[in-house]
């Protein structure tokens, strides 16, 4: 119920809901009808940008159910995103449809998901860590030579995705169906974490030994957590392949997975929206570097190069200023934005 001097939940199920009173609503429907129509003032390399942040929604989403939420470390993330890239184009080359193939390749991925975090049951903190590390170089091994099904170093072709004969081979396109999957994973997240399932993997992240005590099965819920953050991870693979038509080992190393896990970190561990933040920001930081370096070029040629040489660096110097000033994320900072506004002008 929403009042003149706030919100206030007369039940449970009134607090859960996603959307709470009708300014929340109104915005996220304005936000929306921006986001929809963006491809249509905007040129093919932006919507091309925005392509790419829906694929990392997807993918930050879904680690953030198994790290932040979970508290299982994983550093095999971008890998189980390259199952599910070679998934869906072995099924496209066997003339598997586009959804049923992104489903399947979805299941590819959650198998070998629970496979790899079979280990986590004895296996906690920096030693899980090494573990995932584990499955992410065997399986950039098994990407390079399994040339039967990866097409090793060669890579292999995958065809534009098609739904009831409508071929999605524009980039317009590609944002709408990439958008259809981002929402489905957001809202897909949220629910999970309002669930029993969400509320046993936070009780395993916050005190494992504790919920072990009240019934958690600690297997069975860790497992789970594996599989769905794969399943998801898999699905984003799916669009990358789909989308960009030709995949190779080099994009799903240990680099990609260091970023997904910085997107969680930066957004903020443990929130839905807060793996959003961190998808948009990674995505868009090295497209903002490039526009800065461009500036500058004319008027200081030294100090462009430099910035394009040291993206990467610059990448890391973000992350330790995040973990320093703003270890929350930047979903932490938006929520006390929003509470400065809705008490201004009063100082409590």
């Amino acid at each position: 119920m929403q009042t003149k001097c706030g919100v206030f939940f007369e039940s449970y199920r009134e607090e859960a809901r996603l959307l709470v009173g009708g300014f929340q609503k109104t915005r996220f429907a304005a936000f929306l009808l921006v986001l929809l129509a963006s491809p249509w003032f905007l040129n093919n390399y932006h919507v091309s940008v925005l392509i790419l942040i829906n694929i990392a929604v997807i993918a930050a989403v879904s680690l953030n159910l198994l790290t932040g939420a979970c508290g299982q470390i994983s550093l095999g993330h971008g890998a189980f995103v390259g199952v599910g890239a070679y998934a869906a184009a072995y099924f496209s080359f066997q003339g598997v449809p586009f959804l049923p193939g992104l489903l399947l390749a979805g299941i590819v991925a959650a198998v070998a998901g629970a496979c790899f975090g079979i280990p986590s049951l004895r296996l906690k903190g920096i030693y899980l860590a090494i573990s995932t590390l584990a499955a992410q170089l065997i399986l950039e091994y098994v990407f390079l030579h399994w040339e039967a099904v990866t097409g090793g170093s060669n890579g292999m072709p995958v065809d534009s995705p098609s739904v009831l004969g409508f071929v999605f081979d524009t980039d317009r396109s590609m944002f709408y169906l990439t958008l259809i999957f981002a929402v489905l994973a957001v809202l897909a997240a949220s629910n999970v974490m309002r669930t029993r399932f969400g509320r046993a993997f936070v009780a395993i992240r916050d005190h494992h030994l504790s919920a072990e005590i009240v019934g958690v099965d600690l297997f069975r819920y860790k497992l789970v957590a594996f599989a769905l953050s794969s399943f998801m991870a898999g699905v984003a693979g799916a669009l990358w392949a789909h989308y960009t038509m030709y995949i190779t080992p080099e994009p799903f190393g240990i680099t990609l997975s260091i970023s997904y896990l910085a997107m969680i970190i930066i957004g903020g561990l443990g929130s839905v929206q807060g793996a959003v933040f961190g998808a948009i920001f990674i995505t868009i930081l090295p497209e903002a570097l490039g526009y800065l370096a461009d500036g500058l070029s004319g008027a200081f040629p030294d100090v462009s190069s430099y910035l394009l040489a040291a993206k990467e660096g610059v990448f890391g110097l973000v992350l330790v200023l995040f973990l320093i000033f703003e270890p929350e994320g930047l979903n932490h900072r938006w929520r006390l934005f929003k509470a400065y506004w809705k008490l201004y002008p009063f100082a409590h």
